[in-house]
């Protein structure tokens, strides 16, 4: 299990040197969960202890939510200040994210019909 939890955090270390040595505009963590999917490609699947760690870290996901809920709770006044422009912001984003899944689900089908969607 120790050994599952050094590797995902290997990928991460990794992913996070890899991302400042190139000045990639791309998360760290992010690059390192690409690399650790490739590895596991390679590999050709998942191996029982990283899956078990895997499966325990998504069970205590809801744990990750704290610090961003003491991050709101810590600056609520700045907040309350820009409310408009945060809000305007999430609804753009989600629009935005419904219209980008929309048209790569189109894409996606035309593919696997092989016409037009």
């Amino acid at each position: 299990m120790i050994g599952a939890m050094m590797t995902l955090l290997a990928f991460q270390l990794a992913g996070e040197v890899i991302a400042r040595a190139l000045a990639l505009p791309l998360p760290g963590p992010v690059l390192g969960m690409l690399l650790l999917f490739a590895a596991l490609l390679v590999r050709g699947g998942v191996p029982a202890p990283l899956r078990t760690v895997g499966q325990s870290l998504l069970n205590h996901l809801s744990l990750l939510f704290v610090p961003a809920g003491v991050g709101i709770m810590a600056h609520i006044a700045l907040l309350r200040a820009a409310w408009l422009p945060i809000a305007a912001t999430l609804a753009l984003s989600t629009l935005a994210t419904l219209a980008v899944a929309a048209l790569t689900l189109k894409l996606l089908l035309r593919g696997q019909r092989g016409g037009p969607a």
